[in-house]
């Protein structure tokens, strides 16, 4: 199943060395304009070595980089003013509704946005955890996001960082209740 990223998740993801799991998730990745401006463009300017990998990744075809219809871009702009959100965000979200795959975003807003158009959304961490549930990932690589992501970045609530750790431990669980005996 192809999805849409936003920045939020294409940043974290290449910060924890870990971009290679979309592509085990979702396989091909569609991004738009402004998300690579935002990540690629902007991220190399200030130095971002994590930019890089994203670079990598549009050059080598795992990510895609979207042409939008004039028609989306009308659309959009009337979201983004509606709801107050950026431009950036609004067309990830009409360009996920309009291809029927799930937006990947880290941005509440765009979330709580795209539940109410019935869109699936995916955020970094329930990437690293369905990676971990279909084993593209250790349990280790969780902990290390927590740590990376987590506190520096992410500003989790020890409740949050609990949550995760517990939805950690039951996919394990369920994994050691299916392994054969």
């Amino acid at each position: 199943m192809p999805a849409v990223s936003d920045a939020g998740p294409l940043i974290h993801l290449s910060q924890i060395k870990s971009l290679n799991l979309l592509e085990g998730i979702f396989g091909k990745i569609t991004i738009t304009p402004s998300v690579r401006h935002e990540v690629v463009d902007e991220g190399i300017r200030l130095g971002y070595r994590d930019a890089l990998l994203v670079k990598d990744a549009l050059t080598k075809g795992d990510i895609i980089l979207a042409k939008l219809s004039p028609r989306l871009v009308r659309r959009a702009t009337r979201l983004a003013k509606q709801e107050r959100i950026s431009l950036a965000d609004s067309y990830t979200l009409m360009l996920a509704k309009q291809l029927g795959q799930p937006p990947l975003t880290d941005e509440k807003i765009l979330s709580t946005l795209a539940k109410m158009c019935g869109v699936e959304v995916w955020n970094t961490w329930t990437i690293l955890l369905e990676a971990l549930r279909i084993r593209l990932i250790p349990k280790t690589l969780i902990h290390d996001a927590i740590n990376e992501l987590g506190e520096k970045r992410h500003k989790l609530s020890s409740k949050h960082v609990q949550e995760i750790l517990d939805a950690t431990d039951k996919i394990l669980a369920s994994q050691a209740k299916r392994a054969p005996q």
